[in-house]
């Protein structure tokens, strides 16, 4: 077994995938390798190796549950794992003042060890010159030159790897050892085998650094970052509405098709207004949450996103949190789930709880369904100033709404559990590099993948499961209502109304909610199918942004986006919460204070749009 382990952003993922072909995410900001990774591949010699791709880490002294887990696998210290039989440090080749410290380290457990020198091609352009046969004298293990990002790059290791002889499994020594040499001592012996291997004097200069004295400015940073997210957010609807239409008419057709080709009954009612009106209804916003992904896969390829935290930091900090908490709440934005695990690379454990708790307040993509669908009924398509989206603009709005909601939630948390001192932030800043295409793709795919197969799974059988609802017991005779008013969907619904009815919904909107709790996009489709099912005969329409338009008040729609910006965490949600703090108090804490967050804000805004309206 072979283990790849070093620093965050040495392209050590990236290299596990040139390896084994694997389809990892790769990512240019610290903490993308949470968990251990698993593949395998065989070398042009016949060797099958078993590979793991380790979470980075700065030291063995661990301060993060991700370097605990690196520290624990490398030391034999982890329940179910054997010692890997070499240990490979990738380390960044225009980078070794930092990153040697850790191949110091573990060098001190008495392991077999091959040291990666990865991006070479980049040290070569600013004309940094490594001698790699000293720095392996000097170190006492074998250096290889690789590029992980190149086809080709591995072969040096693999080559390496073959020609290790291991007669026997070594045993590491105990972690004590790594304490038996200071700190101080071991950057001392780091700048001395710099000062003999590396030769910087032809160095002609970093470009990132340059870019960063305008990126980085105190005043152009955060102007640069602010008109960065409001042309994503201009983007997401101007750019969208084309294949939208087409995904749209798409599902029309074949609604039309279905509808003309069988008789009236329960199998057409279920395909048309249970499936294609409900499922259909939620895969027409594909192309919205593509154009999203693919802005936040650029800026997080080309290295912008640990700039946007260190910009971040200041404002972080005035709520009690660190800049190192941008990263996972940037993550909420895709899924608060991702979001929430990656908390673990915070070291402070009060600044991870805190930020556990407020991820699901940024705005997740399951959101977006639902903004676009109220946006595109109630806000008219024009443009303000001749030039901005007003859709997007009031997208725009929504998303900062979350963030600052987070940021007072955070304040409160931090403060009621009892203020602490703020740590400074400590975060490497990647050189500024072009996306990779391969990688850009893939990311895509695999969040079109994520969608569709949520599309044909969870949302389609809730679909199933709400047309059925919606369907039985029938009305009776005489029954003036559409048949789902006497339903037991519409029996819960109205239920629910007597609740929800202050804050202006309906008893379409109560039965939308409850099945919005295993996934939130579903309440788009659960509008879809109670909608359709709420017409008869000629107005059965499949587009439901005119039906909604029809049949809500504006301070309806305006409440719902209210309700949503602050929605109470899907199912899954709050399962990852309970498994991450082992504690049942955070989930059922989150639930709620989420819950009074949402009724409280729409009940505002639904009586303020009211008396604006004269109402």
């Amino acid at each position: 077994m072979v283990a790849l382990l070093g620093n965050p952003n040495c392209g050590k993922t990236a290299l596990f995938n040139r390896l084994t072909g694997a389809r990892q995410k790769v990512a240019n900001y610290a903490g993308v390798t949470i968990e251990r990774k698993e593949g395998s591949f065989t070398s042009p010699d016949g060797r099958a190796y078993r590979l793991l791709d380790l979470p980075g880490a700065y030291s063995l002294s661990a301060h993060t549950p991700d370097e605990a887990i690196t520290r624990d696998v490398v030391a034999g210290k982890r329940a179910g794992e054997s010692v890997p039989d070499v240990l490979v440090c990738v380390v960044n080749a225009t980078n070794l003042r930092l990153n040697l410290r850790l191949v110091l380290e573990i060098k001190r457990l008495g392991l077999p060890m091959i040291l990666a020198l990865n991006m070479v091609d980049v040290a070569r352009k600013r004309g940094i010159v490594i001698d790699e046969a000293r720095l392996a004298q000097e170190l006492g293990m074998p250096v290889v030159a690789t590029v992980a990002v190149q086809a080709g790059g591995e072969r040096a290791l693999v080559q390496a790897l073959d020609a290790m002889a291991l007669t026997e499994k070594a045993a590491p020594k105990s972690l004590d050892v790594i304490d038996t040499v200071s700190v101080e001592e071991t950057q001392r012996e780091v700048r001395r085998i710099l000062a003999l291997v590396c030769h910087e004097k032809d160095d002609r200069g970093n470009l990132s650094e340059k870019i960063d004295h305008i990126v980085l400015h105190p005043v152009l940073g955060p102007i640069i970052l602010a008109v960065l997210m409001f042309c994503v957010f201009q983007a997401v609807f101007s750019w969208a509405t084309v294949p939208m239409d087409l995904i749209k008419d798409g599902v029309d057709g074949v609604g039309s098709m279905v509808k003309n080709a069988m008789a009236d009954g329960l199998l057409r009612s279920l395909l048309v207004e249970g499936i294609l009106g409900g499922a259909g209804s939620v895969l027409v916003f594909l192309p919205q949450i593509l154009i999203l992904f693919f802005f936040i896969l650029v800026l997080e390829d080309c290295g912008y996103l640990p700039r946007a935290a260190f910009l971040l930091d200041r404002l972080m900090g005035g709520v009690g949190l660190s800049g190192r908490a941008f990263i996972p709440l940037l993550s909420s934005f895709a899924c608060a789930i991702p979001g929430i695990m990656a908390a673990r690379t915070i070291q402070n454990p009060r600044d991870r709880l805190v930020t556990i708790m407020i991820a699901p307040l940024m705005t997740c993509s399951a959101r977006l369904p639902v903004y676009a669908l109220i946006i595109a009924a109630f806000i008219p398509e024009r443009e303000v100033g001749g030039f901005v989206s007003l859709q997007g603009l009031v997208l725009f709005g929504l998303y900062v709404t979350g963030i600052v909601s987070a940021m007072l939630v955070a304040y409160f948390m931090k403060r009621s559990m009892g203020a602490n001192h703020q740590q400074p932030l400590m975060l490497e800043l990647p050189s500024y590099h072009w996306p990779h295409l391969q990688n850009l793709a893939l990311g895509l795919w695999e969040r079109c993948k994520i969608f569709i197969t949520r599309v044909g799974t969870i949302i389609l059988t809730l679909m199933v499961l709400l047309w059925f609802l919606s369907t039985f017991p029938g009305a009776p005779e005489g029954a003036t209502h559409p048949p789902i008013y006497y339903s037991l969907a519409g029996i819960l619904g109205r239920g629910l109304e007597y609740i929800f009815a202050p804050i202006g919904f309906n008893w379409q909107i109560c039965i939308a909610l409850v099945p919005g709790l295993a996934a939130r996009e579903v309440a788009v489709g659960a509008l879809g199918t109670v909608y359709a099912l709420s017409q008869s005969g000629d107005e059965l329409a499949q587009s439901l942004t005119p039906i909604i338009a029809a049949s809500w008040t504006l301070p309806t729609a305006l409440s719902l986006l209210a309700w949503y910006v602050f929605a109470p965490q899907c199912m899954s949600t709050l399962s990852v919460v309970r498994r991450e703090t082992n504690s049942l108090r955070y989930p059922l804490l989150m639930a709620g204070y989420m819950f009074v967050l949402a009724y409280s804000a729409s009940f505002i805004t639904y009586r303020v749009a009211l008396a604006l309206a004269g109402g």
